[in-house]
């Protein structure tokens, strides 16, 4: 799974980067420790007065249908082998796919000592993370949530935990975040498809090293989540 994950980048960074206008960021602060709940940015397209618009917005993690309770499931990760035909994700992978960036991200290994934090990230400074996204109103307001879609380990992560994030390369972007087009049948597997070959082609290129326990308490408000030492690597004793 993907628990916790990294995103320093600054707006105008992630605009250059995934050529899309800005939204709602304006109070984005970058963070090294973005965990459950929490809003982080993810690059969407909307139709806007008739035109397909590429678009930065900020989203809470932890996917939540227009339709669920309000106390229901909000999942931050969905399976690849099932993402398509689960009823919680099958609407959002037809019509609500997005991109979401971070540097890398978290896994716990079990030790005698705790759980040892390692941080997987690759050469690249922003990774693109395929995810889904919902809309739903809350109260006066809408509210966006995303979820990220996880496969088999098949990078450095394999050796802390069984499960990777799903990792797109620049030439999948456009066709991800496009809205499936209802009439082509046979889309879903193609996507399905592109998504396994991407992600193994970005998993070839990713590393691990163990990091600071201080990133294991996401509610400790001594540790700021700007905090770029978070992400070095251990020193030994």
């Amino acid at each position: 799974m993907c628990g916790r994950f990294a995103m320093s980048a600054e707006t105008d960074e992630l605009i250059a980067e995934f050529v899309a206008r800005g939204g709602r960021l304006e109070d984005w602060r970058p963070s090294y420790n973005v965990a459950p709940t929490e809003e982080s940015p993810i690059v969407r397209e909307r139709l806007i007065d008739g035109e397909l618009v590429r678009q930065l917005d900020a989203a809470s993690w932890g996917l939540k249908p227009s339709w669920a309770k309000a106390g229901g499931p909000a999942p931050i990760n969905a399976r690849l082998e099932s993402v398509s035909t689960n009823g919680l994700f099958r609407n959002a992978f037809a019509q609500r796919r997005c991109i979401v960036p971070m540097n890398g991200y978290y896994e716990w290994e079990a030790t005698e000592h705790g759980k040892q934090p390692h941080y997987i990230h690759a050469p690249e400074s922003v990774l693109a993370a395929a995810g889904l996204y919902e809309v739903r109103k809350v109260g006066e307001e809408w509210s966006v949530s995303f979820t990220i879609i996880t496969r088999e380990a098949a990078d450095a992560s394999g050796e802390v935990h069984d499960r990777m994030p799903v990792f797109l390369t620049p030439d999948t972007w456009e066709h991800w975040v496009e809205p499936m087009k209802l009439e082509k049948t046979d889309e879903k597997e193609e996507l399905l498809a592109m998504l396994d070959r991407s992600s193994l082609a970005v998993a070839s290129t990713i590393t691990t090293y163990p990091v600071s326990k201080r990133v294991n308490n996401v509610r400790d408000t001594s540790v700021a989540k700007d905090d770029p030492t978070l992400i070095e690597p251990l020193t030994a004793a």
